[in-house]
């Protein structure tokens, strides 16, 4: 019964496709809009979780995965127009260090920072991503509640939110406990036939999704072959990744089947230096306690570490200076970071990386003016836009950085972060109206429409107040003109919202 339960977090939505293969997503009930909208409710709750986290440099590196996962979906017909146009396709972060992944309705789904810092390469992390995203295309949620008619949505995100709580093991686990008490009547046994049925079929496509985003099948194979390993250990709740995603013996021989033909002939995949210290950076996030900092610390200068190879070293400098930043001890982490500089030399992406780190470790230190001469005002990418932001913002000139990020939040208007940046730069420059504009579409991004309509408010009320000039504030009307749209739009949903039923 627990393992259905727990399940539940990785059951997702959608896409009716033809197939050549036969696919459960075929008779599914559940509208796409009402998917979507279950989706938003139960992301909601997760933006609002303390757990969720916003890392410019993990998100980048997870979005560069995602992304070839979703147009290697287009490619194969898995994602449909109308679905690829309708779900959200988001990625939230967690702190959690227990390894899992879990899909949600509406094209949402989350990774724990635990499963980042595990796998040994993208390729891994593919595999483990490309799955989950086949729960989604094939419309599991959509199954299960055809299964289940009698389960209402609201018990169903209810129960999901508790899953998600119970999986972190600590005081969430006793309100995740309380959460799923009403879906104990559940016939658990059909349910976990059906859930046996649907993990078949995300192997099967999510490996045909991440081998054609060309990723290697070695690292499915790598995966899959950690997680075989962990199943036969005691569950100590590390890994809830596989209690709602069981290795029965028919997933087993399926799977080892598929890699025999198309895994053994590719050579075992290297750790590789940027991947190493993505993964050192997600050990660091996991919040592990100042103890586990100092041992990072004290990691870069023990015996192992000269026994390392080049990549293995770059990740232990990479969690060393970061832990030591974390530690506030700035001396200690400047000295670690430019061995880490010197370590990644000839590496592109590794050594971007390590400049990255050290422009945080200074902008940490409260040196602004050389955070920013580390870093390229003109970077296109989203994790170095935001750490030129906090420059910016460090050394009072906000000028050069509205512009970017302005054009950014045009053509990514659910990026919350972006908005919060953008709204602090707005600040800096005195531009009060714009700021609030930009306080309230972040609201907006996390789908806190409430919140977003009393923004909304603020902004126009600040427009009445400086109307008339009086005061020296000159108003931008066709910016007040935006905001008395949006205002509107947004006051339907926040109404639509303050009548929701609790989950």
């Amino acid at each position: 019964m627990a393992g259905f339960l727990i399940a539940l977090q990785v059951l997702a939505v959608p896409v009716a496709r033809a197939q050549v293969l036969p696919g459960l997503s075929d008779g599914a009930e559940m509208t796409i809009g009402a998917e979507r909208q279950l989706g938003d409710r139960i992301a909601r709750e997760l933006y609002r979780d303390p757990d969720y986290v916003d890392d410019p440099i993990v998100v980048d590196y997870v979005q560069a995965i995602w992304q070839r996962l979703l147009a290697a979906a287009r490619t194969r017909g898995e994602l449909t127009p109308e679905l690829d146009e309708r779900f959200a396709w988001t990625v939230l972060l967690g702190h959690d260090r227990t390894i899992n992944a879990f899909a949600l309705p509406g094209g949402y789904l989350g990774v724990n920072m635990g499963l980042i810092a595990l796998v040994g390469s993208r390729d891994e992390l593919a595999a483990v991503l490309g799955h989950e995203l086949s729960h989604v295309t094939q419309r599991h949620i959509s199954r299960m509640m055809t299964q289940q008619s009698r389960q209402t949505p609201l018990i169903l995100a209810a129960m999901i939110l508790g899953a998600v709580a119970a999986s972190k093991g600590r005081s969430g686990g006793d309100l995740g406990m309380a959460m799923m008490t009403g879906g104990s009547a559940l016939a658990a046994q059909k349910q976990l036939d059906f859930s046996r049925d649907m993990e078949r079929e995300a192997d099967r496509i999510g490996y045909g999704v991440m081998t054609q985003a060309g990723f290697s099948p070695r690292g499915a194979a790598d995966m899959f072959e950690k997680l075989q390993y962990a199943s036969r250990l005691n569950d100590n709740g590390a890994y809830p990744y596989l209690r709602s995603h069981p290795l029965t013996s028919e997933r087993i021989t399926e799977m080892q089947a598929r890699f025999q033909f198309r895994a053994e002939a590719v050579p075992p995949l290297p750790l590789v230096m940027d991947h190493a210290m993505v993964s050192a950076r997600a050990r660091v996030l996991t919040l592990p306690g100042v103890d586990a900092l100092h041992l990072w610390v004290q990691a870069a200068d023990g015996s192992e570490f000269q026994k390392a190879s080049p990549a293995q070293q770059a990740g232990l400098l990479y969690a060393a200076a970061y832990s030591a930043s974390q530690l506030h001890d700035v001396r200690a982490a400047r000295a670690l970071a430019e061995r880490l500089v010197v370590r990644t030399r000839g590496d592109a992406a590794a050594s971007r990386l390590a400049r990255l780190l050290s422009a945080e470790i200074e902008l940490a230190a409260h040196n602004g003016a050389a955070a920013a001469a580390m870093l390229n005002v003109n970077a296109k990418d989203r994790g170095e836009m935001m750490l030129v932001a906090q420059a910016a913002l460090a050394t009072h000139n906000p000028g050069p950085m509205t512009a970017p990020l302005r054009d950014w939040v045009a053509a990514h208007p659910r990026d919350v972060g972006a908005w919060r940046s953008l709204s602090a730069l707005y600040g800096e420059q005195g531009d009060t109206l714009r700021a609030i504009r930009a306080d309230a579409e972040a609201n907006v991004a996390i789908l806190d429409y409430v919140a977003a309509r009393d923004r909304f408010k603020a902004a126009q009320d600040f427009v009445r107040s400086h109307a008339d000039g009086r005061d020296g504030v000159r108003i931008d009307h066709y910016e007040a003109s935006i905001i008395d749209t949006r205002a509107r739009e947004v006051d339907a949903k926040a109404r639509e919202q303050m009548n929701e039923k609790p989950l």
